[in-house]
């Protein structure tokens, strides 16, 4: 079998094929890159956690989060970013951001989120039940969170939209307007935030960005270029990637109607709505891969790494693997257990935001299936270009008010 999983092939589908070959028989396979350095696609589960929870052999401060090399400018400004440390800086970090996620400050948004859920669900209700999806539905919950969280002014919401998407979808055309262009969105997003960080050490808020701000242990305290960087990845880790699960829920929904209806039908059972959350998070991967590093000769599955070769584990493939998830490719909103790597597979990169996410990806479905009993696709689903976000970006539905 040919394995390709660049770009392209993320555009047209999910590899599950290749994903099911390589953990069959090549569990940690080298993957060539034209024009780039190649890397080994790591495709089982517990190999993937392991990596995860070993940041001194497996690191992701020498190099970035993608798949591809990035120029040295690129690799200056991503070392800034959490996602691009290691133990101890990145400890001491994380320390200090998780003052703006504690249970408390979570637990408070909760009437936030249905609010915001029911508001979006009328929505489609008052349209008659046609969108488009993504555009008119998904975007719009985890943008409205994260800009609450942070204190961005209702205004200014569609400028963070436009810089995440340009961001992450540097190889859509659909989403970017030079190759340079997500370089230039996330200066433009660092520049804003200082603004933002200004305004509030002059004038504090109940918001994450005045917690950051603030947050201080043992007199260490964040630099503006820290806040920057956080607030580069809340646009990006949380818009983005709750976007696209919601709308990969959906989409599940449509193709599996008894699991939409008996949902509908039993919208108070948290405890099933629990269950298919967390089947949603497992079928959509919002998130293709996570790069590493080698930091020294190692060996994975009696396969030798060299120190300095590129370790990509694959999300995707670690969530359907047949050792550890029973018939992987059946979606089933009552699956327990449930362990998928969506969130990462532990370690100290595991997400800050997971409940935020699943509190929000529960409430958007949930609102819209108490009004429509009933959805239907109206045109093609379109995937993004990337082997970094899995991303859908047109996804045209309607939904019925009546059965």
């Amino acid at each position: 079998m040919r394995i390709n999983l660049l770009e392209d092939t993320w555009e047209r589908h999910v590899p599950h094929d290749q994903f099911a070959y390589l953990r069959e028989n090549a569990p940690v396979h080298w993957h060539e890159v034209p024009g780039d350095t190649g890397f080994w696609a790591v495709t089982r589960y517990h190999d993937v956690k392991a990596i995860s929870r070993d940041a001194q052999t497996w690191s992701t401060e020498l190099g970035t989060t993608f798949i591809r090399t990035q120029p040295p400018e690129m690799i200056e400004v991503a070392s800034l970013m959490l996602l691009n440390m290691d133990p101890p800086k990145q400890t001491r970090y994380r320390r200090l951001v998780s003052a703006g996620f504690t249970p408390k400050m979570i637990a408070r948004l909760r009437e936030k989120v249905r609010s915001r859920a029911e508001s979006i669900a009328d929505g489609v209700l008052a349209r008659g039940g046609e969108v488009e999806f993504v555009t008119d539905v998904a975007e719009y919950l985890p943008l409205q969170m994260i800009c609450d969280l942070v204190g961005v002014p209702e205004e200014d919401h569609a400028k963070i939209f436009e810089w995440s998407n340009r961001m992450v979808g540097f190889q859509d055309p659909d989403f970017r307007t030079t190759p340079e262009d997500g370089e230039i969105a996330g200066a433009e997003i660092f520049a804003y935030c200082d603004g933002l960080v200004d305004e509030r050490r002059a004038n504090p808020r109940d918001d994450i960005l005045t917690a950051l701000v603030r947050a201080e242990i043992d007199g260490d305290r964040l630099t503006r270029d820290e806040i920057d960087a956080f607030f580069v990845i809340l646009c990006v880790a949380g818009n983005e990637t709750t976007r696209n699960l919601i709308a990969h829920a959906m989409h599940a929904l449509i193709a599996h109607p008894d699991s939409y209806r008996e949902l509908a039908a039993n919208l108070d059972d948290e405890e099933l709505w629990r269950t298919a959350t967390e089947e949603f998070l497992r079928w959509g991967s919002s998130i293709h891969n996570f790069r590493r590093t080698a930091t020294r000769d190692t060996e994975l599955r009696g396969q030798p790494i060299a120190a300095g070769e590129k370790v990509v584990t694959f999300y995707a493939s670690a969530n359907h693997d047949e050792d550890v998830f029973r018939d992987p490719y059946t979606f089933d909103i009552h699956r327990t257990p449930n362990d998928h790597v969506t969130f990462g597979g532990g370690g100290p990169h595991f997400c800050l935001g997971a409940n935020l996410a699943r509190l929000q990806i529960s409430s958007m479905i949930r609102e819209l299936l108490r009004r429509f009993p009933e959805a239907e696709h109206t045109g093609p689903v379109r995937r993004m270009r990337s082997d970094f976000i899995n991303g859908i970006k047109h996804m045209p539905l309607r939904f019925a008010t009546t059965t």
